[in-house]
């Protein structure tokens, strides 16, 4: 008897796992509109603006903010997102990333770094 509670105990476990979902990332969605509040290590303060579309774990989108309009793409995992963009400041090629903790579905922390620029730290909420 109880080797039969045990085997059909274990049958349930695996049939409620979801298989083929189409789900493997197990990523919060960020999707949506989100406003930073970047404060960098040199007193530089910005207010930039990003919209994301994330698939699965691939995170793809705009920035609008004081460096211009980017094309965003990055990877969402857990709760736990990096993402940046490509620019070009004063003729030089530089580049922007960030990483961002998801603490809830409307706020993230983090930070940004900048290739030969000073790194900061971020706050953002969602838009509703």
């Amino acid at each position: 008897m109880r080797k039969q509670l045990l085997l059909a105990f274990f049958v349930g476990l695996i049939a409620a796992l979801p298989i083929g979902t189409g789900h493997t990332s197990g990523a919060a969605d960020i999707s949506g509109t989100w406003k930073f509040s970047v404060d960098l290590e040199d007193g530089g303060h910005g207010d930039p603006t990003f919209d994301f579309k994330q698939e699965d774990g691939k995170l793809t989108g705009t920035y609008d903010g004081p460096l211009g309009q980017y094309k965003v793409t990055g990877t969402v995992e857990g709760a736990k997102a990096v993402f940046g963009f490509d620019f070009t400041i004063d003729g030089e090629a530089s580049k922007a990333t960030y990483t961002g903790n998801i603490e809830s579905s409307t706020k993230m922390t983090g930070t940004v770094e900048f290739r030969n620029a000073p790194h900061g730290k971020c706050t953002t909420t969602k838009k509703e």
